[in-house]
């Protein structure tokens, strides 16, 4: 827990990134944990071990120097990867740019440290026959079963994140249009195409769910329900997604993630352009979505050695 003296900086800070940034409230409890952690460090308990601890025992609010940082991204580096070091920089970095914008500070202490050079991981994804398999081996004589299917071929159809599915309801989908409203990041919505096949699958689902507890996809709520009839959760879909793995024999790991990966894979490798899989997927940034023409370098290397003129 951070020292008293930081809680209402942090406090505002977080009321900030939820009613400005529209950030969500997992996104404001990760910054509040990060920095928790940091200034928990700058002024460590008795227990902790001197090492670790910085030059003073208690260290001012507003005299925290990029000294002081260094030493503590030195400490995370022990336990921590590239990328959660800059995850937790990042968000002190964005603390002392909220207090400078407050008038509570001149300079940011964390301005002029650099961010650790992460490597750039290529995507884990399934190849068409293997999404095929796993799609088809889910069995539909029963309400889950109808259910799961209907969860996969719109993860696989849409590329939603995990998230954006498990928060969509009934109203989100537009069946004529053959379309999917879906809630991202910071608030943003946008519309993105879903395939015949998910949409009878969602069909499908539905009509059961009616003749089973009489909800119907008319009515308001939740599109996904769990067996009490109530939102199914991220972690629920993560797992019902291992158990299919599993059972269907695949020996790669496969996580919800890995289906928009996937996705975007797949869509890549059959001519879409980067553009086009930006807008789907919802990234702000094209490099974010760079990263896929990695996994599509089989392509490429085809297609180069079908139309180079000398070989």
């Amino acid at each position: 827990m951070a020292p008293a003296a930081y809680e209402n900086f942090i406090h505002s800070f977080l009321e900030s990134l939820a009613t400005e940034k529209g950030f969500s409230v997992h996104t404001c409890r990760a910054y509040q944990h990060d920095l928790q952690e940091f200034f928990s460090f700058l002024n460590p308990d008795p227990g902790m071990r001197k090492e670790h601890a910085p030059a003073s025992e208690s260290v001012d609010p507003l005299h925290v120097d990029g000294l002081m940082i260094r030493r503590y991204l030195g400490y995370l580096y022990q336990k921590n990867s590239k990328a959660t070091v800059a995850r937790k920089l990042s968000a002190i970095r964005s603390f002392f740019k909220f207090l400078i914008r407050r008038g509570v500070l001149e300079v940011n202490p964390a301005e002029m440290i650099h961010t650790p050079k992460q490597d750039k991981a290529i995507p884990s994804y399934l190849p068409v026959d293997e999404m095929f398999r796993l799609l088809d081996s889910i069995q539909v004589d029963s309400l889950l079963g109808l259910r799961n299917r209907a969860i996969f071929e719109t993860l696989y159809s849409s590329g939603l994140r995990v998230s954006e599915l498990a928060g969509m309801n009934t109203s989100d989908l537009n069946f004529s249009a053959a379309l999917v409203r879906v809630f991202g990041k910071g608030g943003k919505h946008r519309m993105v195409p879903i395939g015949q096949k998910a949409l009878k699958a969602v069909e499908v689902y539905r009509i059961q769910l009616q003749r089973e507890a009489g909800i119907g996809l008319n009515d308001t709520g939740p599109l996904f329900l769990n067996k009490n009839h109530a939102r199914l959760s991220t972690r629920s879909i993560a797992r019902i997604l291992k158990k299919l793995v599993d059972d269907c024999g695949l020996i790669s790991p496969v996580s919800p993630h890995a289906l928009r990966h996937t996705f975007a894979t797949h869509m890549l490798d059959a001519g879409a352009d980067l553009r086009t899989i930006q807008e789907l997927l919802g990234h702000k940034s094209l490099a974010t979505t760079q990263k896929y023409t990695h996994v599509s370098i089989d392509r490429l290397m085809e297609t180069y050695d079908k139309a180079h003129p000398r070989k």
